[in-house]
């Protein structure tokens, strides 16, 4: 398993002297680009828009970027489209697969990013692909306001009601178009944060699963090379498993495991045998 967002932030921003806060952040290509350029000191920086706002800035900074893997031969696809979107998850596995590489082919010699880029500033670029287009249509159309009670035609039953009681009612107050602007692209941010973690979540669990699959098809595997004896064979029960199956039972302990005070659902409760599981 790779590195934490937390953990991949944070040597990003030592390695390139940048002062990124979120992984999706990447989707500009502009980091990506500078850490093969750590590597290889053959990335034309100049080419590379590091103050990139839109999304033919972040397209043209993926052109170079895969013009510097086909030159340094690196045999991994780079899905252009999904990346510029600026999803968490999508750039959660590039950028760790990219740190692999580093680590493989980094030399280790000082590395000064800011030189190489020539002076230029590197703030964290907008999210084209996400946040920003939230925030561009967030602006809702005015809601158009009533007319007052006074301009509607008064029925004739009620013309003979004293001027007190026929007075019209103030009209609500309209809300600021900035208020809604800033409310709905604050909900934009919370629905693309809230598809991530779904996201980051589903990607982890899937894992966990090939792992719990992978132990009991191993268990299951040993059981008929060491089959337990039986009561007969062994009444006192001193039978002992060998050495990886105590290690794999552990690691369906740990899998099985709940923290204190959580509850598996009714009708969800985590199968322990290949009977339940299959």
């Amino acid at each position: 398993m790779g590195e934490s967002r937390t953990e991949l932030i944070h040597w990003l921003n030592e390695l390139l002297g940048f002062s990124y806060t979120r992984i999706e952040q990447c989707g500009s290509g502009a980091a990506y680009a500078q850490i093969i350029d750590s590597i290889y000191y053959n990335v034309p920086l100049a080419k590379i828009k590091f103050d990139a706002k839109h999304d033919y800035e972040y397209l043209n900074n993926f052109k170079v970027l895969q013009e510097a893997f086909k030159r340094n031969r690196i045999d991994k696809p780079i899905e252009v489209d999904r990346l510029v979107r600026c999803k968490m998850q999508d750039n959660l596995e590039f950028l760790q697969w990219l740190k692999r590489y580093w680590d493989q082919n980094f030399s280790g010699e000082a590395y000064d990013a800011e030189g190489r880029r020539g002076g230029v500033g590197a703030a964290p670029p907008p999210l084209v692909g996400s946040v920003a287009v939230g925030a561009a249509r967030g602006v809702a159309p005015t809601a158009r306001a009533r007319p007052a009670a006074s301009a509607r035609p008064a029925p004739a039953a009620t013309a003979r009601r004293p001027a007190a009681a026929a007075a019209p009612r103030a009209a609500p107050a309209a809300v600021p178009n900035a208020t809604i602007a800033a409310l709905t692209s604050q909900m934009d941010e919370m629905k693309i944060s809230v598809d991530s973690l779904e996201k980051e979540r589903d990607f982890y669990f899937a894992k966990l699963r090939d792992i719990e699959i992978l132990v009991q098809e191993r268990l299951t595997l040993l059981s008929e090379q060491f089959p337990v004896p039986s009561e007969e064979e062994d009444p006192e029960g001193l039978h002992v498993g060998t050495e990886e199956q105590e290690s794999l039972k552990q690691i369906q302990a740990i899998l099985y495991s709940t923290e204190e005070g959580f509850e598996v659902p009714e009708g969800q409760e985590v199968a322990q045998d290949e009977d339940e599981m299959f």
